[in-house]
């Protein structure tokens, strides 16, 4: 009788002891999706040569299996995690199987959980360890209590980060466990490099520009090749002229 045995491939990581958690309930409301999309991505581009970093959101945040907790960061930063697929195939951030908190949660509020953004939630990631919160709010504070906070852990509270204005629409803080500076700038949430004085990743608006921009130089160049094509041929039509032709 033959006999089958399966041999796994030891340098091919499993993941079938996984249980992933639950989808959480979708947000009708969400209204900055596509900002922080951008944020995640600008982020993720910054650290791409980095080792066991981890960068999710829309799933839930919870200390241990048994956690029935509810939060759900729009994002959740980690460092030296280790086993980031494990992670992501676990639907969710589950502090005691990580080994750490993440080092930094970021909501984004909308008119349904705006209130609770800066106040369960910011004792909830205060319980959880997670060393810096930040929220972030598009309507400029209507449904936050400021259109930017941020907040650090120190001996297990929370102490708000500095938040400086440089005009109505436009305000900002630093973030140590990112090295980087985070905007409001004119409803926009933004990174920005605090070396280099750039943001890390466009608006919309600036993007169209860009484009507009490259469009008219692309025409410019046009225009001047047909103009330069144009005036060959005159030379070349001068010359025969001259040889008689």
């Amino acid at each position: 009788m033959a006999i089958q045995t399966a041999i796994k491939n030891p340098l091919v990581p499993d993941y079938s002891d996984i249980e992933p958690l639950p989808d959480p309930p979708k947000r009708p409301d969400m209204e900055q999706f596509d900002g922080i999309h951008d944020f995640a991505w600008a982020l993720g581009s910054r650290r791409k040569r980095r080792d066991g970093y981890l960068i999710s959101g829309g799933g839930y945040l919870r200390s241990d299996a048994q956690d029935r907790g509810d939060f759900v960061p729009d994002i959740a930063y980690a460092e030296n995690v280790g086993d980031v697929q494990r992670i992501i195939r676990r639907n969710g951030y589950v502090i005691s199987e990580v080994g750490k908190p993440p080092d930094l949660v970021l909501e984004v509020a909308s008119r349904s959980t705006g209130r609770r953004d800066y106040t369960v939630k910011r004792e909830g990631y205060a319980r959880y360890g997670v060393r810096e919160y930040w929220r972030f709010d598009p309507s400029g504070g209507d449904y936050h209590d400021a259109p930017l906070g941020g907040d650090t852990l120190v001996d297990g509270e929370y102490q708000s980060i500095e938040i400086l204005s440089e005009s109505e629409t436009r305000h900002w803080g630093y973030s140590e466990v990112l090295g980087l500076e985070i905007w409001w700038h004119e409803g926009f949430l933004r990174l920005r490099d605090p070396v280099t004085g750039e943001f890390l990743h466009r608006t919309p608006e600036e993007s169209e520009e860009a484009i507009e921009e490259a469009e008219r130089r692309a025409e410019a160049e046009r225009a001047a090749r047909v103009s330069y094509e144009a005036r060959v041929a005159e030379m070349e039509a001068e010359l025969r002229r001259l040889r008689g032709e």
